[in-house]
């Protein structure tokens, strides 16, 4: 039987807009004739890099096989074996908006992974989760 793996990372089509909006940002920032609007639009154009490269970087977001998962971020990686792991969604609401979030506590390390990290529901990747760990 071939090992089961999946992987979960903010959506490309997402990440590559990202990308196009740092060019315009910069290109903005170039041609900018205030020194406060350069200003502005510069650190648009930084936060928007930042935000970017790490969505190129940081893929996959979370990976599972039979083994446990790995968490990546711009720091590395990390794995987990799967008794390491508790595995839970919690719904936050503020200001009148519910978010979803998905869980991994692998004390005394907290990973919070939303939709955007994972490019889908995170209940649907906790069902995914507990599939694997079985």
């Amino acid at each position: 039987m071939a090992e089961q793996s999946m992987g979960w990372a903010p959506p490309a089509a997402l990440v590559g807009c990202g990308w196009l909006l740092t060019a315009g940002a910069a290109t903005w920032a170039a041609l900018a004739s205030a020194p406060t609007d350069r200003v502005f639009v510069g650190v648009l154009a930084l936060a928007l890099l930042t935000a970017s490269a790490f969505g190129t970087i940081c893929r996959p977001r979370l990976h599972a096989d039979a083994t446990g998962i790995t968490v990546r971020a711009l720091t590395g990686r990390r794995h987990y074996s799967w008794d390491q792991v508790t595995i839970r969604v919690r719904e936050t609401r503020r200001l009148g908006l519910t978010g979803t979030s998905l869980e991994l506590d692998a004390n005394p390390d907290l990973m919070v992974l939303t939709r955007l990290d994972l490019g889908e529901d995170p209940y649907t990747a906790a069902d995914a989760l507990h599939a694997l760990r079985r």
